[in-house]
């Protein structure tokens, strides 16, 4: 017992200290704002004093810059969801297209890697299936970082990708489909109660590179729980009980999310709607033929440069989402009241 309370002391120390360096972190970056703006205002005064139209060049960029960071500033208020501060769990399933749709998901999976590079994230792969042919049919990987969830929750949906394809002999264009499921990694010790005969545990090979013990065993797994259907699997572990261990952590927290919701609504808040596969329910699409545009069919937010956002450039998007939630959320608890 003694032992038990000592790493419990220590995980709780952990958690604490975690959440100290955010603080310090959220004051520096209020800190270094201030002085920001104080730099453009001094930059200002010298150019009215000294009549020195050179500096005009100087305080544009020195004033874009703070607008910058003052809206990236503002956009972290709005994450004040219970698990915004979470590690994203990300899963990507082609739909409609055949291969063309795993070659579709294979592009969202280097689109959101390169996203979480450009911030510093941290990414594991989970678990994937390989397409017939290129690409992925379903993939899932573990995105880490501050607010990760609470940004890449904005990505959970269908997203939809129009181009001439390259696996069409007949050079013509085609429109596929793919989903994105969001989840939170959910870090804290979970009241949930799980029956083990509810559960339909496989085991199988994985399916990577390998090295001296993956691919020689079916170290794999793969949770089914029956009486809601969800499904979770890992593969990346070295080893089947650590595979089945996180495979039981993300099973967990997705029966915690359902448990707390008294009703689909709610559950819609934490994971999105779910909806279908297909036609008439994408959340985003990415038209590459006959012209260039990404757009978001929930914010209207929209731009030309498909390149830059298949090189991670989500931000824009991300930032009117959850403008837009802000808003929404508002509106939808007047209603209510």
């Amino acid at each position: 017992m003694e032992v038990e309370g000592f790493w419990d002391d220590v995980e709780h120390s952990q958690a604490v200290m975690k959440q100290i360096k955010s603080l310090e972190t959220e004051i520096k970056g209020y800190h270094s704002l201030e002085q920001q703006f104080e730099d453009v205002e001094t930059l200002i005064e010298m150019g009215y004093e000294e009549e020195d139209e050179t500096l005009i060049t100087e305080i544009e960029e020195e004033l874009s810059s703070f607008e910058e960071q003052l809206d990236e500033l503002r956009i972290k208020t709005l994450l004040t969801g219970t698990y915004d501060r979470c590690n994203a769990i990300l899963s990507l399933h082609a739909g409609a297209g055949g291969t063309e749709a795993c070659d579709w998901v294979n592009m969202l999976l280097r689109m959101f890697t390169k996203w979480a590079d450009k911030h510093g994230f941290s990414t594991e792969l989970l678990d994937f299936v390989d397409g017939d042919e290129t690409g992925y049919r379903t993939v899932t990987m573990q995105v880490n970082g501050e607010n990760v969830y609470g940004f890449l929750r904005s990505e959970h949906g269908v997203h939809r990708l129009v181009r001439i394809s390259p696996f069409n002999a007949a050079g013509k264009r085609q429109t596929t489909f793919a989903a994105c499921d969001v989840m939170p990694d959910i870090e804290d010790d979970l009241d949930v109660e799980i029956n083990p005969d509810d559960l339909r545990i496989d085991y199988y090979r994985s399916s990577g590179a390998g090295g001296q013990h993956i691919n020689k065993t079916s170290s794999a797994v793969r949770i089914t729980h029956n009486p809601t259907g969800i499904v979770v699997q890992c593969q990346n572990e070295r080893s089947q009980h650590m595979n089945r261990d996180k495979a039981m952590k993300m099973l967990t927290a997705k029966l915690y999310l359902l448990k707390q919701q008294e009703n689909q609504e709610k559950v819609s808040d934490i994971r999105g709607d779910v909806k279908e596969n297909g036609w008439g329910s994408q959340i985003r699409s990415y038209v590459m033929h006959p012209y260039s545009l990404v757009k978001d069919h929930r914010t209207n937010e929209e731009t030309a440069n498909v390149g830059a956002v298949m090189d991670g450039g989500l931000d824009c998007f991300i930032n009117a989402y959850l403008k837009w939630m802000s808003v929404n959320g508002k509106q939808t608890k007047e209603k209510e009241e």
